[in-house]
């Protein structure tokens, strides 16, 4: 997620430079081609780009307000995957008989790991790595032959909870109470996947990417009689703000793809791993991820 800090003007050069550069090709070529054929092309009125212009100004409008909804729904989601989390070591340390503290231990820390496992998930990584520090041996060979990993963790927890309940650890009211958090993260999962797997309509983004050339050239050829060392540079900074909102945009709407505008997913882990753990009682709390860059991870 972009932090608080100065963006260096190399990231925002990088997201638009094949653009800019295209559009430095299209604005020579329309200039030495409009002075060839001057008595050919006709001259075209400004209100012809200021008309594209308006068009491309509510396409872009659009397409930033529902990124931007993917964007927040998915902070949101993980918002409350913190106060679940929260809740759920509570719960277990209410509701669970005198003796139990192991078992509060293991399915808290198999927690831990369902949010890391669900982290590299989302973002397309490895979604075993680093398990091996919350699950033990048995545990990480149970969830090795699923296909969703985050999923077999949550299982492997429904199991134990179980298990607790038929040695009478717990009454069925406490086991109610935390099956009901336990469904509020198989919830958060599906809202993750859900945005994960909708795709935004790829042909939206073309026709929005090719208009915004398509302005370029008819204000151009409305240009033509402006000098063109001062054309140019006129033409690269109205199209630059429009690429860079359209690729803003097209970065928001894909919240999990290990990008500087993503879901700092792996922040929010670690500092909810923190939260757990001081709640165990446990010696070896790690640090909170602080970044030094312009975006957190």
């Amino acid at each position: 997620m972009l932090l608080e800090k100065k963006i260096p003007l190399s990231y925002i050069f990088n997201k638009v430079k094949y653009e800019m550069l295209l559009v430095a090709l299209i604005g020579l070529a329309t200039y030495y081609i409009t002075l060839a054929y001057r008595s050919v092309i006709p001259d075209m009125p400004i209100a012809i780009p200021a008309f594209i212009g308006t068009a491309i100004s509510v396409l872009l409008s659009f397409k930033l307000n529902q990124s931007y909804d993917r964007w927040w729904e998915a902070r949101k989601v993980w918002g409350a995957i913190v106060n679940d989390s929260r809740s759920l070591v509570l719960q277990l340390q209410m509701f669970l008989a005198e003796g139990n503290k192991e078992s509060i231990r293991r399915i808290s820390f198999r927690h831990i790991a369902w949010l890391y496992s669900l982290t590299q998930s989302l973002r397309k990584l490895p979604n075993m790595e680093n398990l091996e520090e919350f699950l033990s041996a048995e545990d990480m060979e149970a969830i090795k032959k699923h296909n969703n990993k985050p999923l077999a963790l949550m299982q492997l927890n429904a199991k134990e909870l179980a298990d607790l309940k038929n040695k009478n650890q717990m009454d069925s009211f406490s086991l109610i109470q935390i099956n009901n958090t336990l469904v509020e993260f198989s919830n958060h999962m599906g809202k993750c996947e859900r945005i994960k797997n909708t795709v935004f309509p790829t042909t939206y983004r073309k026709f929005l990417h090719w208009t915004i050339y398509l302005f370029t050239v008819t204000l151009s050829i409305s240009l033509r009689d402006i000098e063109s060392y001062f054309e140019l540079p006129l033409l690269l900074a109205i199209s630059s703000a429009f690429f860079l909102l359209e690729r803003s945009a097209t970065h928001m709407q894909d919240p999990f793809d290990n990008k500087p505008t993503d879901t700092p997913m792996t922040t929010i882990s670690r500092n909810i791993e923190i939260n757990l753990k001081q709640l165990l009682g446990e010696k070896d709390i790690p640090k909170p991820i602080t970044s030094s860059d312009f975006y957190s991870l």
